[in-house]
């Protein structure tokens, strides 16, 4: 998609564009522009121009893929796919589409000939079929259609592209003169349809954004910032030109190329596009369509590979959660077999936070029995083949000396085991692989595994997906981190400790007397840390430095361990309300008014900062704490408070 030097027209893109889903996806193409917005003879075949599911096609497509259909049972289909919806929230429709087009619209019709003959059949209509990708078998019908007028509530509008299957526009395209920047398509034009054309989002997988240089994919219910870049065509390890791509006006090609095939765009659509609590449409981001994708295809070769279906390492925020779900809704959609998945963590919270966004995305029910309290009805569970598990690895503890029971001896088990290499899941993880001999087993992580921990790689394989914090910051998902190094130095005797450290940390098979001789071994080391001078130190430097850095955002205090946390908190604390305090004297001291105002705005963004502790919580803890004078009770308060009322967290 070559550009002039300086400046791409919106007219240069969506031209490129057509192209290139003609000639490399097999698109038809058809360009229903007509000089007066209620021209009916566009070519688009709508006898109303409020319209935009082609209901031509669609009766077609329905006849092509269900020839056992009567002529009435397919005009109940149609009538289902194309009533209005206008008595719902646009994300309701939208999923209520969503069901349709993915698992068949149910109809009733009276068989008239066949075995069936004078019987009441009750079936789902195929709308596309989802095995056939290649245009060229005809199953399914690709339209790339341009410059369609739709009436709305306040008259015409004109989208740029819709990418219709089967007379079903399922991509929303809106470009932009390269001059213009990106957002504009988002706030003047999106977000206006969505408004005044609800329909046209009725069937909608997703919203693609371009002015050239960049390009961005998101759901309908997605704010600007979560729309995101697709620029890696089948590897998420792909070095990228990004200078080169932007100068070029190549990020439509690379989405073409990387989702718009429709071998992919069908995969995306039936199993990358989830709604979770029925009120945000989750759709895949480019590094989770390749990663699921690579995992799923090591899962079709489970056999040969002994069950080690490999190491999933994406970074911290990148959504390995999520990338769970489509997983395992692919494998049960696409694969034939009575697959039981156990979900493994090491800490409530991950195990909570994984089960609410499978519960929520509808992959288990609110009834389903998912989660046991021991062994004993874990082994319960796998007996009676649920579809997903999820349990905590502690639950694998056993007398020691003895051989951990069988839990089950199924090899349809499917064990997803999260940062399978941290020293929790040392000694428990040989206890579940003796209770599941024959599992499959699949590692997320979200750190690279170094040293020791290829240990990780011999239990589970090699990595069958990466995509790093340096990949995840290019690609404007996370805010990339700048260190400056600001404690007080701690003199440190032994040169070797970090390495003796991390060998004693790092080992899997780190067992209870392990763990003490590690306390025992660094005690002085930890205790020279966590030095009350040294913490008053540090304090003193957060509060000073953090209102007066440049960028006012968030910050983290990462601390040695959950009481030196506690006590961090209560030290800024005390010293932040000091400060703020010394701040209203000065304020009222200095006759300089510009610094007055500079004072008072200081003293306001301190006033607003909220502070909390996030730590894991422990059997006992509060006794725990209170042997150290320390109060845990109300950061567990905050912690476990409705999301409403909680700080805003990153989702892994």
């Amino acid at each position: 998609m070559a550009a002039a030097k300086n400046f791409i027209s919106e007219d240069d893109i969506e031209q490129a564009l057509l192209q290139r889903l003609q000639h490399l996806c097999g698109f038809d193409a058809l360009n229903c522009f007509t000089a007066l917005p209620d021209d009916l003879t566009d070519g688009s075949g709508r006898a109303d121009k409020r319209e935009v599911i082609l209901a031509d096609r669609l009766r077609a497509a329905l006849e092509r893929l269900n020839p056992q259909a009567p002529a009435h049972a397919v005009d109940q289909a149609l009538a289902q796919l194309v009533q209005p919806r206008t008595a719902m929230s646009l994300v309701a429709a939208n999923r209520e589409m969503d069901g349709l087009i993915r698992d068949g619209v149910p109809v009733t019709y009276k068989a008239g000939t066949g075995p069936q003959a004078g019987q009441t059949v009750t079936e789902r209509l195929k709308v596309i079929d989802f095995d056939a990708h290649d245009p060229r078998t005809g199953r399914n019908h690709y339209l790339a259609v341009s410059q369609l007028w739709v009436r709305g509530e306040h008259g015409y509008r004109r989208p740029d592209v819709l990418l219709y299957v089967n007379g079903l526009p399922l991509v929303f395209i809106e470009l932009k003169n390269s001059n213009v920047k990106l957002r504009a398509a988002f706030d003047d034009n999106l977000t206006t349809y969505k408004a005044e054309l609800p329909q046209l989002f009725t069937a909608n997988a997703l919203c693609l954004l371009s002015n050239g240089i960049e390009t961005r994919l998101g759901s309908i219910t997605a704010q600007w910032e979560h729309f995101f870049t697709w620029l890696r065509v089948d590897d998420e390890k792909e070095k990228l030109d990004r200078p080169a791509i932007a100068a070029q006006g190549l990020s439509v090609e690379r989405v073409v190329l990387g989702l718009l095939k429709p071998e992919r765009l069908l995969d995306y659509v039936e199993n990358f596009c989830v709604f979770y609590r029925e009120t945000q449409k989750v759709i895949a981001q480019n590094h989770q369509f390749i990663g699921v994708n690579n995992a799923f295809e090591q899962f079709r070769h489970r056999r040969e590979l002994g069950g080690k279906l490999g190491v999933f390492w994406h970074t911290q925020g990148s959504g390995k959660s999520f990338s769970m779900v489509f997983y395992t809704r692919k494998i049960f959609r696409k694969l034939t077999g009575n697959f039981t998945f156990v979900v493994v963590t090491d800490r409530d919270d991950l195990d909570g936070q994984i089960y609410r966004n499978f519960l929520h995305t509808g992959v288990v029910a609110p009834k389903d029995d998912v989660r046991p309290k021991g062994s004993a009805q874990l082994r319960e569970m796998l007996g009676t083949n649920k579809r997903v598990v999820f349990t905590l690895i502690q639950k694998f503890r056993y007398d020691k000396g003895k051989d951990y029971p069988l839990l089950s001896d199924r090899d349809d088990i499917v064990v997803i085991v999260d940062e399978a290499h941290r020293t929790q899941y040392a000694g428990l993880a040989a206890n579940m692989r003796a209770g599941l001999p024959n599992a499959n087993f699949l590692a997320f992580t979200g750190t690279p595994l170094l040293g020791q921990e290829r240990k990780t790689n011999a239990w589970f394989g090699d990595y069958v997906s990466e995509y790093n914090f340096q990949q995840s910051v290019e690609d404007g998902a996370t805010v990339p981190l700048f260190y400056e190094k600001r404690v007080p130095e701690v003199l440190i005797q032994n040169d070797d400790l970090s390495e003796e450290f991390a060998e004693i940390l790092e080992d899997e098979n780190l067992d209870a007397l392990a763990q003490e001789k590690l306390e025992k071994r660094f005690a002085q080391e930890m205790e020279v840390v966590k030095r009350e001078d040294r913490l008053d130190t540090i304090a003193r430097d957060i509060v000073y430095h953090f209102p007066r850095r440049g960028y006012l955002g968030k910050g983290i205090v990462i601390s040695v361990d959950k009481f030196t946390a506690v006590t961090m908190f209560d030290k800024v604390q005390t010293l932040w309300k000091a400060e703020i305090k010394d701040l209203n004297g000065r304020i009222t001291a200095t006759k300089n008014d510009v610094e007055r105002q500079r004072l008072k705005q200081l003293k306001a963004w301190m006033g607003a900062v909220q502070m909390a502790v996030i730590v894991s919580e422990e059997a006992g803890e509060e006794e725990k704490f209170a042997k150290k004078n320390l109060d845990i009770k109300p950061h567990r308060h905050r912690i476990e408070l409705p999301a409403v009322f909680r700080l805003p967290r990153v989702d892994g």
